[in-house]
């Protein structure tokens, strides 16, 4: 998926607006079939309040990309860095998990992951954001070097809470769309959180027409 992901980014307009306008919507069908195939009971009141969660929570994987890609210098490596950070923390999290193991992060929600991963994930999401950086040929301030860090962290925690959310709900995976990977919930959970807070940063420090700038430029 990282090659189309990628390549409709690139593009940009109306194409990268109809890929995430559909992202979100198979996320919050996944989020609502969560709630429906669930093992544990859902109440009638909890229900509604779990399905406006579910609104929020497609709107931010919706808006937030689209609001970063906007700006037309620096939209597109905005959102490579992105990428660059939360698939870098992915990667790096499961080889140093697996290598060095050792005490667990949050055994009772995510009982694979541990502190080395979380860790070595951290620093590989660091280390590829800052290729993209250099590549782009933009300034690696240290300030930036922060944002990268916050934004791995904001990546290992959205893993985080999806896995809260499956195990509230008493669910292996969101769905059974990709075979072997699960939902789309399942591999976007890091990159939600994490463009939500590359949002918000982009949009104190440089507003609407300048969130990527605001994001990348220190």
């Amino acid at each position: 998926m990282a090659p189309i992901a990628i390549g409709i980014a690139w593009v940009g307009g109306w194409p990268f607006v109809l890929f995430w306008t559909l992202a979100a919507c198979i996320v919050l069908w996944e989020w609502t079939q969560l709630m429906t195939r669930s093992r544990n009971t859902v109440s009638y009141t909890d229900f509604l309040i779990w399905m406006i969660a579910g609104f929020l929570y497609a709107g931010v994987l919706l808006l937030a990309p689209i609001i970063l890609r906007r700006d037309p210098a620096l939209g597109f490596v905005a959102i490579l860095f992105l990428f660059a950070v939360v698939w870098g923390t992915d990667i790096a999290a499961y080889f140093a998990g697996r290598a060095l193991g050792g005490p667990k992060l949050w055994a009772a929600v995510s009982p694979n992951k541990t502190w080395s991963g979380a860790l070595g994930g951290a620093l590989g999401g660091v280390v590829a954001a800052l290729l993209v950086v250099t590549v782009a040929g933009l300034v690696i301030a240290p300030m930036l070097v922060l944002v990268a860090l916050v934004l791995s962290i904001a990546s290992q925690a959205g893993d985080l809470l999806e896995s809260a959310l499956k195990r509230q709900f008493g669910a292996k995976d969101a769905s059974d769309l990709i075979p072997g990977h699960g939902g789309l919930m399942d591999r976007l959970d890091g990159f939600l959180t994490a463009v939500l807070a590359a949002v918000m940063v982009g949009l104190l420090r440089e507003g609407f027409d300048g969130s990527a700038r605001g994001l990348l430029v220190w």
